[in-house]
């Protein structure tokens, strides 16, 4: 296969097009793609790019998913660490054999943080790539307080 003349190219090296405002600068002064990669892992710079970003709507999407994953793993955390800890109490006071189960909401509590950090990650690549990708129910959301 031939490589397509210069101007004509098939999008980024990934097979797809950049979203808009990926290539253009934020107001933060960063690249598009850039300023969105760094709101995933530095939540600060998400809120940043938030209440500054005004025109960028790749980077102002970006921020949102970010906050709003954030916010929902804070929230799953908190809501199994008191299950967790109501479990383990309330159930050894029956039996202390039956605080295992207490013992799996804790396991469930580090498979959650895992796939939060895995997610973490993910969508800030494809940010840096400049792909508009959804997370699933968390991209929705983000999508729709974008508009």
């Amino acid at each position: 296969m031939q490589n397509p003349p210069p101007g004509q190219g098939y999008g980024n090296q990934y097979g797809a097009a950049p979203a808009a405002g990926a290539s253009s600068k934020s107001a933060l002064g960063l690249d598009g793609n850039i300023a969105a990669a760094l709101g995933y892992p530095i939540g600060v710079i998400a809120i940043i790019n938030l209440v500054m970003e005004k025109e960028n709507k790749f980077v102002r999407f970006h921020a949102i998913q970010s906050l709003v994953l954030i916010v929902a793993y804070i929230v799953t955390f908190i809501v199994l660490m008191v299950v967790g800890m109501i479990l383990t109490i309330g159930l050894a006071m029956i039996d202390s054999s039956l605080a295992i189960i207490g013992a799996l909401v804790y396991a469930l509590i580090g498979f959650v943080a895992l796939a939060f950090f895995i997610g973490l990650i993910f969508a800030a690549l494809k940010a840096y790539q400049g792909q508009l990708f959804k997370l699933p129910i968390v991209g929705n959301i983000a999508e729709r307080f974008n508009k």
